[in-house]
C-alpha cells in the first residue's frame, strides 16, 4: 500500500462558482502510478465545498437556487457581525456540503458514474485561489 499526495490549484469567481475537477483529478491519478484504492480529495477553506454532479448548466444553475433557498445570503448572519465580511452564508452553505469527497479507483480509473463529475463550489463573495489536496492510497 502506498500513498501519494499531489494538489489542483484553481481561480475561482466566488458567488457559488462551479467548477469541474473531474479532469485534473484524473491527470494527478494517472501519475500517481496506482491502479487501484481510493482518492481523498480535500478543499482548504471554509467556504468552498467538494461534491458530485453532472456537470451540466441546468443543474449548475439548479444547485445556486437551491442553496439560496436553503442558506439564503440576504438575511443577517452573527458571523458577518463578527468579522463584517459579509460571507456568514458562505461559511454555511460550504458546511453543509462539506470540504472533502473519497472516490475509489481501479485499473487506474476512478469509479465513477456515466454523468458523474467531480466538482468544486466556491460559496465566497469573492474571487479566490482555491487549493484541492488530492492523497491516493492503493497500490
Amino acid at each position: 500500500m502506498q500513498i501519494k499526495t499531489d494538489s489542483i490549484t484553481v481561480a475561482t469567481n466566488g458567488h457559488g462558482h462551479v467548477l469541474d475537477l473531474t479532469g485534473e483529478a484524473t491527470h494527478a491519478l494517472d501519475n500517481s502510478g496506482l491502479s487501484e484504492g481510493h482518492a481523498l480529495l480535500f478543499v482548504s477553506g471554509s467556504t468552498a465545498a467538494l461534491t458530485t454532479i453532472e456537470f451540466e448548466p441546468g443543474l449548475i444553475k439548479d444547485i445556486g437556487t437551491a442553496l439560496e433557498r436553503l442558506v439564503p445570503e440576504s438575511i443577517d448572519y452573527a458571523h458577518d457581525a463578527t468579522w463584517g465580511d459579509g460571507n456568514g452564508h458562505s461559511h454555511i452553505r460550504a458546511s453543509l456540503l462539506g470540504p472533502s469527497l473519497m472516490i475509489p479507483f481501479a485499473k487506474g480509473r476512478f469509479l465513477l458514474g456515466t454523468w458523474q463529475q467531480l466538482i468544486l463550489i466556491d460559496m465566497d463573495n469573492r474571487a479566490r485561489n482555491r487549493s484541492i489536496v488530492i492523497q491516493f492510497t492503493g497500490v
